[in-house]
This record gives C-alpha cells, structure tokens and sequence, in this order.
C-alpha cells in the first residue's frame, strides 16, 4: 500500500516561491469569485471595480497610499523576528500602543508645542518607543523563559486594544465629542501636511527609508548574518557565539518599533485623534504582506501597497455591490491559508511511497 511522506528539500528557488505568493492571491480571488457568483455579483464585474478604484482613481489610490503606510511599516518590522523564526503576531498590538503613545505624547505632553517639526519627530519616538515596549514583554518572555511568543503576542494584541477603549471611553473622551468613543483632536503642529488636494500624507515618505532600514539590517550588517544563522539553526548559532537570547530580544524591539512608528504616522496624517476601532486589523495584514513579500524588504514594499490595494477594493465592493465585509476577511483567510501550505511546500516534496510490511502508519 502506497502512503503519503514529505521529503525536506536541499533548497528552493526563488521563482518557485515567487510562484507559491502569486498563486495563493489567484486562489484567493478565484475563492471569492464564486463566492460573489452565489451573491448575486457578477464577478467579472466585481473585479473590474476592485482593480480600478485602488489603482486607477485619485482618490481610491490615495486611500491605498494612506492605509498601506502602518500596514507596509508593521511587515518591514515583521522581517526582524521572522528571519530568527520568531513569531511575533503581535504587530497588532504594537501598533495600537504605537498610536497610543503618539497620542499621549501630541495630547498630554507637548500639547502647546508649535513647531511642528519638532512636534512631529517627538509623536514619532513615542510611537516608537511604545510600539517596542509592547514587544519587548513578549520577546524577554520568550528569549528568557521560553515562553510561546504566539501566544504571548496575540493576548497581548487584545490587552492593548482593551486599552485603547477603556482611555477613549473613560479619561480621554472628548467631552465636546457628542458622546462618542474618541479624543480630542491632535493639535495642528501634530498634522503631518498632505500632497496637494489628496488625502496621502507625508507619512508615506517613511517606507522607502523604512525597506532600506530593513534592508541594510538583513542583507548588509554582521547582525543580518547573526539572525541568518539563528533562523537556520538555533543551537549553531550557539556555538558559533552568537547570544541567540539578545539578538531575539533586538529583533523583537526592531519589529515593535516599525510597527509603533506605524500607529504614530497613521495618527497623525489620516486620524488626527485616538477613537474606538480605528485600526482595520492593520497589523495582522502586516503578517501576510511580510510573508507575501518572502521577508524581502524592497518587495514588502511593493507588496505593502498592491495587497492594500486589493483591501481597498474590496471594500468598494461593498458600496458598489452590497456585498457583507466578511468577505475581505475570507480573502484574507485563503491568502494566509495559501501561505501556510505553500511554506510547507517549499520546505518539502511530496512522494508516495510503498508501506512496508509491518510499518506504522
């Protein structure tokens, strides 16, 4: 009788995961085809709308820019600790306490603060300050007790959400704010200006310098090599010299950073003031770009601002088409499903082979 086996490969090639990225998105949409098919949609139409309106359409593609900037930050920072194999899904929760600490800073430190440079760069190092906090818990968590930094990462994600709502429903609501969840406005030094009559902001000059970051880190620096080799193999590293405990922990602080710098940016250029479910879920999409993107910084990039795009349309269809929300999160389901399959597919073969007489299954 002949049973199924993976077979680890020696190596992959880069056209074959570049493969696995482009078919999991065609999988996906070809999921939700027939899903908009049993809707009622067609889906051809549906499609043209939700190419066109991101990227054909001033005001589709400012909206593309300005939601693909804390989502394209948070990915870039995912980099850091995917490479060690650290799975840090709490870009999340690094991003809301990102926000909130932009909005401590603009609204309770440096309130009468006018020059808005200055005002801009210290919003910015809260964000990044309180954005690695928060994943420091986790990664000391898990560089000195060996604690699953899944786990620890996604409880926190609720803890700082949890946070948001109880500061924009209790001691920071907007007294003038007819009764709803938010604060106050930032005050005007706090606004990052925009580019011309659209809603992209100056934000948006921060992801390019961000992937060099990345990049120079991962591909150019000895610590790029230190996390390498770590990724590769734990226990070499150990012997190699390399303190796996701190470097885990670096990285952990690096990816809370970009992803708390994220939250910042996206407070002070599109929300200017901290409100109840402000974030679509930007940082767990940061997971999928970042693995999209197969951890290269330029290609997060690009990926960053594509696969917001395609969120964007999305959305559209719901105006256009009637169709519930739900099916973005389907999309974004069969996405990371896809990737989860294809990354084992890329570290193994698939062979039958025939079970020999008295074998456990």
């Amino acid at each position: 009788m002949k049973v199924l086996r993976l077979e680890r490969r020696e190596s992959t090639s880069k056209t074959f995961q570049i493969a696995i990225s482009v078919l999991t998105v065609v999988l996906a949409l070809v999921v939700v085809g027939i899903l908009l098919y049993f809707f009622g949609v067609n889906p051809i139409e549906a499609y043209k709308e939700m190419f066109l309106w991101p990227f054909g359409n001033v005001y589709g593609f400012s909206d593309t820019l300005v939601k693909s900037i804390p989502i394209t930050l948070a990915a870039l920072g995912l980099i850091f600790p995917f490479q060690m194999r650290v799975w840090n899904i709490g870009a999340e929760g690094q991003f809301l306490m990102g926000a909130f600490g932009a909005s401590l800073a603009a609204l309770y430190i440096f309130p009468g603060l006018e020059n808005r440079i200055l005002m801009v760069l210290l919003v910015s190092m809260f964000g990044i300050i309180f954005g690695s906090l928060w994943a420091a818990i986790p990664g000391l968590m898990k560089a000195y007790l060996r604690a699953d930094e899944i786990v620890s990462t996604i409880m926190l994600n609720y803890v700082a959400l949890l946070w948001i709502d109880y500061l924009v429903y209790g001691p920071w609501k907007d007294p003038q704010g007819y009764n709803f969840p938010m604060t106050k406005f930032f005050p005007d030094a706090a606004w990052l200006p925009y580019f011309g009559q659209t809603q992209i902001h100056a934000g948006i000059i921060i992801l390019p310098l961000a992937a060099f970051f990345a990049y120079y880190l991962t591909r150019l620096s000895p610590w790029g090599l230190k996390i390498k080799v770590i990724g590769d193999n734990e226990k070499t590293a150990w012997y190699a010299g390399i303190n796996v405990n701190r470097e885990l922990f670096v990285a952990m602080l690096l990816s809370g950073a970009l992803a708390g710098l994220g939250g910042a940016l996206h407070m002070m250029g599109a929300q200017h003031r901290l409100q109840h479910g402000f974030s679509a879920g930007y940082g767990y999409t940061a997971i999928i770009v970042a693995w999209l993107g197969k951890l290269n910084p330029w290609a997060v990039l690009i990926v960053g601002i594509l696969f917001t795009g395609l969120l964007v349309g999305n959305e559209q269809l719901q105006i256009f088409f009637g169709i519930p929300i739900s099916l973005i999160f389907v999309f974004q389901g069969v996405v990371l499903l896809g990737l989860l399959a294809g990354e084992i597919l890329s570290r193994y073969r698939i062979k039958f082979a025939r079970k020999g007489v008295g074998e456990n299954a």
